[in-house]
């Protein structure tokens, strides 16, 4: 048993106190193409990072950042130039098994202001480091974590219908491809939202039905919508009101129509606890990439399943590296609900050698070395704008 450990395991293959350095990282903005309308992309494109992080021996790992700017406060622009000025230069020359000091060095690059700063950004290197981690390890991340991971992971399918008349034809195309679950985009008109629900419902009467507000409604009218959505056949309530505002939240639990998730509030695993303390939740729809990476996602799960809370899989519209990530943690912690993982409904143009592949509405569990997948460097390199 070495003496360090990789998160809480020790690392097989090559020792860890042997590991090779960090040596260089290097950063590829690319762009994929958006196929039909996702409320979060204003223009049909959806821009992403590559991080690649090399080791003093030529041992690389990719990792992906995904920034949304109209989800979160992070745009390309800032996650580009904050990984090439910021967070590269901090994790030079740091052992590439050392998880905590490489969050702690970013942490020291960009300071936290009420949580996490720049999770997004950073959220890139974790999974670069993770990448490399099981490669120097000759391990899958599951077998790294002593964990027996699921063989395939159920996908749901997203509804943002503009109008109430696309909802059937929009599920409908969901079906084609294999999708038996649906959640809802909701907020801000809850007449709409309503109605949707029950559409949604009568046409899939056994399906995971599960509302996402992004924070849109008011406390008021969250408290007034969330028994309606109920009794519209809603099977839980994702962040139905803004971040900051904590009483609404517990008033909504303490109502008791729904399971309340959270979701943009929640990037650290402190104010996760803090928020269990408050009985804030019933649940978190987890994001890897809001969490600045797979590192405090999985101790958020932990905190969760300690306290007897819903964990959700979700996403930020992942492509390539970033999906694999979260299909390998939501494998390894058993997330049997249809999880949101909406990167395969709506992007096309995979950077990867070997693309994901959709079989009857799910999405296979990454099994090799690392993350599982292999990013095209050449195509990667052409492609960087």
């Amino acid at each position: 048993m070495t003496r360090r450990v990789f998160l809480g395991m020790a690392t097989a293959g090559i020792a860890w106190s042997a590991a090779p350095p960090i040596r260089k990282v290097e950063v590829f903005p690319v762009v994929y193409p958006v196929t039909g309308h996702f409320r979060f992309f204003p223009k049909p494109e959806r821009p992403a990072v590559f991080v690649k992080i090399i080791c003093e021996d030529g041992t690389y790992g990719w990792g992906q950042s995904v920034p949304t700017h109209t989800w979160s406060y992070e745009t390309p622009q800032s996650v580009l130039s904050t990984l090439r000025e910021y967070l590269a230069p901090a994790v030079i020359g740091l052992n590439p098994f050392d998880l905590a000091a490489a969050h702690k060095a970013m942490n020291r690059a960009i300071a936290p202001s009420f949580s996490t700063g720049m999770p997004i950004a950073k959220a890139g290197i974790d999974l670069a480091l993770h990448d490399l981690a099981g490669k120097l390890s000759k391990q899958s991340l599951p077998l790294l974590w002593g964990r027996k991971p699921l063989d395939r992971i159920a996908m749901s399918w997203t509804l943002n219908p503009r109008t109430l008349e696309e909802t059937a034809p929009l599920m409908e195309e969901g079906r084609k491809r294999g999708y038996r679950h649906f959640n809802i985009k909701v907020a801000p008109d809850p007449k709409f939202d309503l109605e949707l629900a029950r559409r949604v419902r009568k046409l899939a009467p056994d399906c995971f039905l599960w509302a996402d507000a992004n924070g849109g409604y008011d406390p008021a009218t969250a408290l007034q919508v969330a028994p309606k959505l109920a009794d519209a056949g809603v099977d839980v309530l994702e962040q139905p009101v803004p971040s900051n505002r904590l009483s609404a939240f517990a008033d909504l639990k303490r109502q008791g129509a729904l399971p309340i998730l959270l979701d943009e509030g929640v990037v650290s695993s402190v104010e996760l606890i803090e928020f269990i303390k408050l009985r804030l939740l019933d649940g978190v729809a987890m994001k890897p990439a809001r969490t600045a990476g797979l590192w405090d996602a999985r101790r958020q799960i932990e905190i969760l399943r300690e306290a007897g809370l819903m964990v959700l899989g979700s996403g930020l519209t992942d492509p390539d590296t970033s999906l694999a990530a979260s299909l390998l943690l939501y494998g390894a912690y058993q997330v049997t609900h249809p999880c949101a993982l909406n990167g395969p409904q709506f992007l096309t143009g995979s950077f990867l050698k070997q693309p994901f592949q959709l079989t009857d509405g799910t999405l296979a569990t990454p099994a090799g070395v690392g993350l599982g997948v292999e990013p095209d460097e050449d195509r990667i390199r052409r492609q960087s704008i």
